[in-house]
């Protein structure tokens, strides 16, 4: 089947088929006599498995020893539980960053009076030498 044909299958886009191939992520398409790239099911799985690995939020690099496992019938389960509970830790870190991004303007938005006036705490902040993340006032 055509790259087209192939993304419509796989649920992607034919620019991420190509750029899944220059990145070395999915082997090279055959190609026919006229240039055309040709796909099979077996890289429509490929395919299917690097979309839903990246809904996941799956770094490139992780995707590809995900892969490497997945191809590798000799594979322990272990070694994929190790990625998997790597990249939970990794989400977690930043759910936590989020939460605090979301804790700290939270309070910058409570702090600013949001009136015709000038005076802004969240421009205050920003402008601040000091880390909006430090949880300090800023100094003046």
């Amino acid at each position: 089947m055509n790259i087209g044909e192939a993304a419509n299958k796989a649920g992607v886009s034919a620019k991420m088929i190509r750029h899944y191939e220059q990145i070395k992520l999915l082997l090279p398409a055959r190609r026919t006599a006229a240039g055309y790239r040709q796909y099979d099911e077996h890289n429509i799985e490929q395919l299917r498995f690097i979309r839903q690995a990246r809904l996941l939020g799956f770094s490139i690099r992780q995707i590809e020893e995900l892969l490497s496992l997945w191809q590798n019938p000799q594979r322990s389960s272990r070694a994929v539980k190790k990625v998997a509970q790597q990249h939970l830790q990794d989400v977690e870190h930043k759910m936590r960053e989020l939460a605090a991004m979301q804790a700290m303007l939270q309070r910058m938005i409570t702090a600013c009076p949001g009136d015709e006036g000038s005076a802004c705490a969240i421009l205050e902040q920003l402008s601040s030498p000091e880390s909006a993340f430090s949880g300090e006032p800023a100094k003046k």
